[in-house]
C-alpha cells in the first residue's frame, strides 16, 4: 500500500510540474515572448492545455469570473499541495 501512495504522490508533482509548466508558457505567448505559428510551440501548448482543462473546468464553474485573471491554477496547485502534503501522510500513518 506504501507503494501506490508513492506512486499517487509522485504523480501529484508531476501534475504540479505541468500546470506551473502550462501557466508559464501561456505568460510567454500572452506578453509575445514565444510565437504559436512554431509548430512546436503551438502542439505543445495544445497538449498542455488538453491535460491542465478537466482541472480547471470544474474550478471555474464555482470561481467568480475576474476577467482576463484566472486563478484556477493557482488553485488547482493548493488542492495538490493539500492532497500531496497532508492528505497521504495522514493515510499512510493510519496504515502504520
Amino acid at each position: 500500500m506504501y507503494t501506490l501512495l508513492s506512486i499517487v504522490a509522485f504523480l501529484l508533482d508531476v501534475l504540479t510540474w505541468i500546470i506551473i509548466v502550462q501557466a508559464v508558457l501561456s505568460w510567454l505567448v500572452a506578453f509575445n515572448v514565444i510565437n504559436t505559428s512554431n509548430d512546436f510551440v503551438r502542439s505543445l501548448l495544445y497538449a498542455l492545455q488538453r491535460l491542465t482543462e478537466p482541472l480547471y473546468r470544474p474550478i471555474r464553474r464555482l470561481m467568480p469570473d475576474l476577467g482576463a485573471l484566472d486563478l484556477s491554477p493557482l488553485v488547482v496547485i493548493l488542492i495538490l499541495y493539500i492532497l500531496r502534503n497532508i492528505i497521504i501522510p495522514n493515510v499512510a500513518a493510519s496504515l502504520a
